[in-house]
């Protein structure tokens, strides 16, 4: 497509009276930016305080894979358990890393994760990518010590796979393979349709308790199907077919948007989070609203799965090669739409975490002003997507500058690396909370400055295949 149809630095360059903090503290400057400008600071950033402060910091030389807990002044903590979760990220994160920076090091990085997880997360019993570890790699011990999880084993092919297609490693993708095939007999509902999250070793499903329930905790009798394991499946899927086009991944990565887009997705434009095993909604809308509160685990509206799963969607969409779908980007920018239009924080500038419809009532309220990183990652990543794509709807950019705006003023730490787990905006003490857990890493924020990057620099295949002639301008 020519550079006169997508343009993102003439998009950009027309949008310069619109005004960006880069400071590095309070008092400095503002400056105004286009493409390049914000395209360099966003990668000086990206290396500084995420790539160079994760690694080579989290490579456990004694042990093999990643250190999971850091401190908050990004040190090595003591206790070191290791989630198939985290390991996985942080193979891709590693692989993407190798690519992006052309850097040799990273490489060796993921390959080192890689190798972690083949020898020692792996069951080479039963099969599968068992969910926790210890630091050396054994069962920690309990009732679900060797448990499984469809979320944790989408991101062992995620990983496996970005490290594949960035060496060739046929072992690394023999093991992708073997975890997707392993989760096609065990966690897919073959009348149904859709996985299981929960497993024991041998893969049989496990009831789902009442999460989030407060006192009226209880346990389900059926296993639930849920929206974070299953966009994540979608999100594995696709890096897998990518690296090995196969039918059955191709079938499977096709109902997994389809019923992400479809069934997931309200009609106001956000996620069902939990359904039964025939796909019916586990709500609390009969409910007062005092239960809804208590139970807001389980129903909600999570403003930063919407908008990421907008992303991915489209990111399926485009790795199936579907030409012209107007349905799945429709249904990608309702998503953002929503969730710029209810979760969007005009004080802080960021996005807050989560909001309910309450009976009879049209307007959302939100229930957690908590803006998360991850969820602030997600929200940059989509809405200068959607910017590209829809360059005569400012918003996007509009949003997308105040969410990186917030990003650097409230999330980055400047002096020790990496991001807070939440915004200080809202959450001052967040300062001092761990920066590295089994639950984070950096594959959040990587991913979408990496992402930010190549659209402003026009490099990003994804943006400039939905900003083809003939897609969004049929949109109604």
């Amino acid at each position: 497509m020519s550079k006169s149809i997508f343009n993102p630095v003439a998009i950009f360059s027309s949008l310069i009276s619109i005004v960006l903090s880069c400071s590095s503290g309070p008092g400095q400057p503002e400056v105004s930016v286009n493409a390049d400008s914000l395209a360099t600071v966003l990668e000086e950033s990206l290396k500084k305080h995420i790539f160079g402060a994760w690694f080579p910091l989290v490579i456990d030389s004694a042990d093999g894979g990643y250190f999971s807990n850091l401190t908050s002044d990004m040190k090595v903590a003591e206790n070191q358990p290791k989630m198939i979760v985290s390991q996985g990220r942080h193979v891709w994160t590693a692989s993407q890393a190798a690519a992006f920076l052309n850097d040799p090091a990273y490489e060796g990085y993921a390959g080192h994760g890689v190798k972690f997880l083949i020898e020692h997360m792996w069951d080479k019993e039963y099969g599968g990518f068992y969910n926790l570890r210890t630091k050396s790699g054994g069962s920690p011990g309990g009732p679900s010590a060797d448990d499984k999880r469809a979320y944790g084993n989408a991101f062992a092919i995620y990983g496996l796979s970005s490290y594949y297609n960035l060496t060739g490693d046929t072992i690394a993708l023999n093991y992708a393979r073997k975890a997707f095939r392993w989760l096609d007999e065990h966690s897919r509902d073959k009348e149904n349709g859709g996985y299981i999250d929960r497993m024991n070793r041998m893969g049989t499903w496990l009831s789902r308790t009442g999460a989030g329930m407060g006192q009226n905790r209880r346990t389900s009798r059926v296993a639930w199907k849920d929206f974070n394991s299953s966009i994540h499946l979608l999100e594995a899927f696709t890096e897998l077919y990518i690296a090995w086009p196969d039918e059955l991944v191709r079938e499977r990565l096709n109902e997994m948007m389809h019923l992400v887009r479809d069934t997931f997705t309200t009609p106001k434009g956000y996620l069902t989070l939990f359904f039964t095993e025939d796909w019916t909604p586990v709500s609390n809308r009969d409910s007062g609203n005092l239960v809804i509160r208590q139970r807001s685990g389980m129903d909600h509206i999570s403003f930063g799965h919407d908008i990421e799963t907008a992303f991915l969607l489209l990111e399926a969409s485009h790795a199936l090669g579907i030409e012209n779908d107007t349905t799945t980007l429709r249904i990608a920018k309702k998503l953002v739409d929503h969730t710029l239009e209810n979760g969007f924080d005009k004080k802080s500038g960021g996005l807050f975490d989560a909001g309910y419809y309450f009976p009879g009532n049209d307007t959302v309220t939100i229930l957690n002003e908590s803006a998360d990183w991850w969820v602030q990652s997600e929200a940059m990543n989509s809405l200068l997507l959607m910017s590209a794509v829809f360059p005569d709807e400012p918003r996007y950019m509009k949003a997308f500058l105040e969410i990186w705006k917030h990003i650097d003023a409230y999330l980055i730490d400047k002096e020790h690396g990496e991001w807070y787990i939440k915004g200080l905006y809202y959450n001052p003490e967040a300062k001092n909370a761990p920066k590295g857990s089994i639950w984070k890493t950096g594959y959040h924020n990587s991913r979408a400055m990496m992402n930010c990057i190549r659209i402003l620099r026009d490099e990003y295949e994804l943006a400039r295949h939905f900003a083809a002639p003939g897609t969004f301008l049929r949109l109604d």
